[in-house]
């Protein structure tokens, strides 16, 4: 399963389909997340005894740093894919420790491969026995040798995919280096108790706190001097205690004296139950679930930001289920936000969500479908979404596909659809309304309001125009004319119904562009 990741991508999928599965591979990928047999595929029937998570990136650095000090690039070490992207795969045999592996194009000259965990002196060796110019290179430089050995071999050796595994003794030192280059990911999960007792406020917080102790010499000295007075005063009880032991029994000890440990005193942890209230004083954990939840992902964004300015290098977001707890207009304004966010440099966010409100206010090519559905494929995969029976692509169509959101203006879309190209025309031999039962619709008629002539022979009574429809057009009044209070209203199963009449109309006929023409 292959899934492009874009500055903002949604998951989308019913319940089970596997999306907090991606995060939580990533999270396993990235952060080194707790991994056990219960992960394995069950349905992989040729070997479920692997798990392998893959990881391309597009966006490399210029120049990187691989051994020692000297700056080299991906390109000239031969380190990228078939796609000129950094591949980097771990594979967890038996859920087990993982085996590191790059994906490169390399150079299929037996020399030229596993050059990157040769030592010096084997290369240096490999320049001597080859004859190969080395002017204007520093032996003491792996990265130049290398790069001369390359480009020596290049005209007869063309290039084929290998995995050079990274967990071999002389290969560690490459993969501790690449892992600098990695970006940070943080996962922000929905099944949480929501409290300020979290590790996404406690730890900002928390370092909050170590860093004004440690950066602030005078607290430090207070301290300090706050630490000597309290062992100056337990020596004092210690003493006190070990005379009236003696009057019991002067065996028993000769000494007895505290053993603190002034210096390794951490002055942070005497704030580790820290919580944070508003307005009034009130707790967090004592608001509704949803305001924490906003809190809470104010903290995590907080303490993300803070690690980008620690570590200088990029940030993805994974935020399971945003809307959780929202309501509607606050699910608009977090995904705004996430949006917002996602447009910083070196800056991605992924969200799994369950929201048709928030797939509203997203761009198509946010959206990542889990799907085990014919509309796109046969199997479960993650699909780019896609156009479906419309015309052009729809977020009403995938809410309904995905979330089975049953809305009006899905409705409205699969209506127009059959209109434009002709579904309704009486001359059309496949006509939409063929075979179906009609119903009286009623509706006020203007020409006998205004006293004209019919222009049509309907039927008309006391100034009411009744018409024979079928129940997919009085909807379709219905969704159009609200204020028309003659009709009995539709119901969300009448509305369902013929939504899935247009959309089997739509799958048997192939329509042309032009209402002139049939089906």
């Amino acid at each position: 399963m292959e899934i492009k990741f874009d500055d903002f991508t949604a998951i989308i999928g019913k319940n089970d389909a596997g999306k907090t599965t991606v995060l939580e591979a990533l999270d396993i990928f990235f952060n080194e997340a707790q991994i056990d047999k219960n992960d394995i595929n069950v349905e992989n029937i040729h070997d479920n005894s692997e798990i392998v998570i893959s990881v391309s990136f597009k966006d490399l650095p210029q120049s990187i740093v691989i051994d020692k000090n000297v700056s080299t690039t991906l390109q000239d070490e031969y380190l990228l894919n078939e796609n000129g992207e950094l591949e980097i795969i771990k594979k967890y045999p038996n859920a087990e420790k993982p085996k590191i592996y790059i994906r490169a194009m390399q150079p299929k000259n037996s020399i030229c491969q596993n050059l990157l965990i040769k030592k010096q002196n084997d290369l240096q060796k490999i320049l001597q026995d080859n004859q190969i110019d080395t002017n204007n290179i520093d032996l003491r430089q792996n990265s130049q040798m290398r790069k001369k050995i390359y480009e020596h071999f290049s005209n007869n050796s063309s290039l084929s995919v290998v995995e050079i595994e990274l967990n071999k003794e002389d290969a560690k030192n490459i993969w501790e280096k690449l892992k600098t280059y990695m970006p940070t990911y943080f996962l922000f999960k929905s099944d949480r108790q929501n409290t300020d007792k979290d590790s996404e406020v406690q730890e900002p917080l928390k370092i909050a706190v170590k860093e004004f102790l440690e950066n602030n010499e005078n607290i430090k000295i207070q301290l300090n001097d706050i630490a000597e007075q309290v062992k100056k005063y337990v020596s004092q009880v210690s003493e006190k205690t070990l005379e009236k032991l003696q009057e019991i029994d002067k065996t028993i000890a000769n000494t007895l004296h505290p053993q603190i440990n002034v210096d390794g005193l951490k002055w942070q942890d005497v704030f580790k139950g820290i919580s944070i209230a508003g307005d009034s004083d009130i707790p967090i954990n004592k608001r509704g679930s949803g305001i924490k939840r906003l809190v809470l992902l104010s903290f995590f964004r907080a303490k993300v930001e803070q690690k980008i300015m620690e570590k200088q290098q990029t940030v993805i977001y994974a935020i399971e289920e945003p809307e959780t707890s929202q309501h509607t207009n606050k699910q608009e304004l977090l995904i705004e936000t996430l949006k917002q966010l996602s447009q910083n440099q070196n800056t991605q966010v992924i969200i799994t969500t369950h929201s048709s409100v928030v797939v509203r206010n997203l761009q198509f090519d946010n959206l990542r479908i889990v799907v085990d559905d014919e509309t796109y494929k046969t199997g479960k995969s993650i699909e780019n979404a896609k156009q479906g029976l419309l015309s052009y692509p729809s977020l009403n169509e995938i809410n309904y596909l995905v979330f089975d959101d049953i809305s009006e203006a899905y409705h409205d879309e699969l209506y127009s659809e059959l209109e434009i190209k002709g579904a309704f025309d009486d001359k059309n031999e496949d006509n939409f309304k063929k075979g179906k039962d009609t119903k009286k619709y009623k509706r006020e008629c203007q020409s006998c309001k205004k006293g004209e002539k019919h222009k049509k022979q309907e039927e008309h009574v006391n100034g009411i125009r009744i018409d024979d429809l079928i129940k997919t057009e009085i909807i379709r009044h219905q969704i159009h004319h609200p204020e028309n209070k003659l009709n009995d209203r539709f119901t969300q199963e009448e509305l369902k119904n013929s939504i899935e009449l247009m959309r089997e109309f739509l799958l048997k006929n192939t329509v042309c562009n032009t209402k002139q023409q049939s089906f």
